[in-house]
């Protein structure tokens, strides 16, 4: 069962379940499946790894409203985008720890022969690619320039 056909079912289930949060949440990840299904070029399919991108897009974008939501004191609108970020992440791979980042890191900074700062876009490339889905991009970056620096 591919991604799309599971967020399909989880609806069902929700709707059984009448949860609301993960009913709203899973209906609006499958509006953008279907948008991205739609679009020129897109052969009315979706990879799973295209799904997962866009599962982590909305989770950040979640994380960010939620942020933003707290800084003006919003603090029941945050609550609101943070059950549906959880509700998202347990569509994502795991996230590695802090430790695990690092290491990961230290491999690939081994790996480009990387010595400081100037060396960031490579590692970054490398990072990126191998580490996709795994970190976000923020933290992967912040850790790069500590090891780096």
């Amino acid at each position: 069962m591919d991604l799309f056909e599971k967020v399909s079912e989880d609806i069902k289930t929700a709707m059984k379940a009448k949860d609301k949060v993960a009913l709203e949440t899973l209906r609006n990840i499958k509006k953008v499946f279907l948008e991205a299904k739609t679009a020129p070029g897109a052969n009315d399919t979706l990879a799973d790894a295209d799904a997962l991108k866009i599962i982590q897009k909305l989770t950040k974008q979640g994380k960010d409203a939620a942020a933003i939501y707290v800084e003006q004191g919003r603090q029941d609108l945050a609550d609101e985008e943070l059950a549906q970020v959880r509700v998202m992440e347990a569509y994502l791979p795991k996230q590695m720890s802090a430790e695990e980042l690092e290491a990961a890191l230290k491999e690939i900074i081994a790996e480009t022969g990387a010595t400081g700062g100037k060396d960031m876009g490579k590692v970054m490339g490398v990072a990126s690619k191998k580490l996709a889905g795994l970190a976000e991009g923020r933290t992967i970056s912040a850790k790069v320039k500590e090891l780096l620096g």
